[in-house]
């Protein structure tokens, strides 16, 4: 991470961002790009967002702008304050430890019952995202490795049928996911995320629900245990 982040930026979206798929309401998909720039932190927290400028950059009316802007406030990843400006907010660490705490309940649960009654296919899907994971810290592709861990873990979500949880989870998980990319280049990182996940995966397979709690545990408690070193890195990023 560049130490240029910890300035306020002026508001830049990526071309990517910018394409908006036809044959789908506009204002979902500025809300799914502007809320991944923002995660990312292409977006980073003080930036100011012009409703005329991102229209003009998606190429809609002020319309799907607001709702997509309203969608963002409710998540607590932008602050709007009217008559004057739309800002992205700094990560908040009390949103961000109630997200934890929902996400680990939810996954302690959701592993352990998936140890008591381990599944074939499931271990094949799994370990093939460990294979991809694995490639991509090798690679260093950051961000393909976030994209892979998410993978990760929404697919033990499916295999629970609990798919309605993982979009609750996600949709709380803002500002922790901010958190976990800041921390995701700190040296060692990826390899532990990794080695996790295979201890998970390989609990599951022998059926050893405990274990398998143990490691997620384990894996879950990372990030919010460097919040300090994270606030010092990156001044104005994190509102206590």
């Amino acid at each position: 991470m560049s130490s240029s982040r910890s300035a306020l930026k002026q508001q830049h979206i990526p071309k990517a961002v910018e394409r908006l798929e036809r044959g789908r309401q506009a204002a979902p998909q500025v809300f799914e790009r502007l809320r991944e720039a923002i995660i990312s932190l292409d977006l980073t927290p003080g930036t100011t967002l012009s409703r005329t400028t991102l229209a003009t950059q998606f190429g809609v009316s002020s319309t799907p702008i607001r709702d997509a802007l309203m969608r963002l406030e409710e998540e607590g990843l932008v602050e709007v304050f009217p008559q004057h400006a739309t800002v992205v907010s700094p990560i908040n660490l009390t949103l961000a430890s109630q997200a934890h705490f929902l996400r680990r309940s939810l996954e302690l649960e959701i592993v352990r019952s998936l140890a008591l009654a381990p599944e074939p296919r499931l271990i094949a899907r799994l370990n093939g995202l460990l294979a991809q994971q694995q490639a991509l810290m090798e690679a260093q592709d950051l961000e393909a490795f976030e994209a892979a861990d998410q993978a990760f873990h929404r697919q033990l979500y499916k295999a629970a049928q609990m798919q309605d949880l993982w979009m609750l989870v996600r949709s709380r998980s803002g500002h922790i996911d901010r958190l976990r990319r800041l921390y995701l280049p700190t040296p060692g990182k990826i390899q532990g995320i990794v080695r996790h996940h295979k201890l998970i995966v390989q609990a599951i397979a022998e059926g050893k629900p405990d274990e398998a709690q143990k490691h997620l545990r384990d894996h879950l408690s990372g990030t919010l245990s460097h919040v300090d070193e994270i606030s010092v890195q990156y001044p104005g990023y994190v509102r206590r």
